[in-house]
């Protein structure tokens, strides 16, 4: 069974390649992706290893964690599983407008 890591305080320019090929040392990468920002494409500084056992990924939190990687002191632990999204938002508020009775005489 597969193990996800998080790895954080990724450099800049890392590459899904060369973060997978930073873990191979530890055993079987099945994949290695770096979050990127939607919007402009950059990395978060973040990302995530997928090795191929439970034993193999925690060597590569013991080998990785607290080590400096291409130029930037690592964090990897353990990922934790996305609490799903339940999407919506949040609507409410008022609707504005004069909030007035309308049987209001004096005004006349």
């Amino acid at each position: 069974m597969t193990k996800k890591l998080y790895v954080g305080n990724l450099s800049y320019t890392l590459t899904n390649e060369s973060l997978a090929d930073g873990f191979a040392n530890f055993g079987t990468v099945v994949s290695a992706r770096i979050i990127t920002d939607r919007d402009t494409g950059r990395s978060k500084g973040f990302g995530f290893v997928e090795m191929s056992s439970d034993e193999e990924a925690q060597e590569a939190i013991s080998g990785m964690n607290g080590k400096e990687f291409e130029g930037r002191t690592l964090t990897v632990s353990e990922a934790r599983e996305q609490a799903p999204r339940t999407g919506g938002g949040g609507g409410g508020g008022s609707r504005g407008g004069f909030g007035g009775g309308g049987n209001d005489r004096r005004r006349y």
